[in-house]
């Protein structure tokens, strides 16, 4: 059985950090968390800002919670907000429904976990987290 562990989990962040810097984006915020939603790791670059691990956090929560990256969810927003708005209040404020949380998956579609990042754009940070999955060889599933 697939489980993503500490060291699953640090090599994600690694990888997501190294495209960040290929990139040159701003300073991100990554947290991985497994499939029931406990967080494995975060991790911080310098100068990120202190709300990072909960927006990355909420990011990779919703993505679970809804079974859906979180991209999925920022159309939801958009298009039905009565509905993310009763998302937030069922899950106590934890989801953040935008674009940046990927489901961690693995070849034969099972879900691990999630990743979720924050400090860029919502668009960078999914592929940060996208990258950082694929690198530790599961299938990153940005919604």
């Amino acid at each position: 059985m697939t489980t993503l562990g500490l060291a699953q989990a640090n090599a994600i962040i690694d990888a997501a950090f190294a495209r960040a810097g290929e990139l040159g984006l701003k300073p991100l915020g990554v947290a991985v968390l497994d499939a029931g939603g406990h967080l494995i790791a975060y991790q911080r670059q310098d100068g990120a800002s202190f709300l990072r691990l909960q927006v990355a956090s909420g990011k990779a929560y919703g993505a679970l919670g809804m079974g859906a990256g979180s991209r999925w969810l920022q159309g939801v927003a958009i298009d039905r907000p009565h509905f993310a708005a009763a998302l937030s209040v069922a899950s106590g404020g934890k989801v953040v429904p935008v674009a940046g949380g990927a489901l961690v998956r693995t070849r034969e579609g099972g879900i691990l976990g999630a990743v979720g990042i924050s400090g860029d754009t919502a668009d960078n940070d999914e592929a940060c987290a996208i990258a950082g999955i694929e690198a530790a060889g599961f299938v990153g599933d940005g919604g």
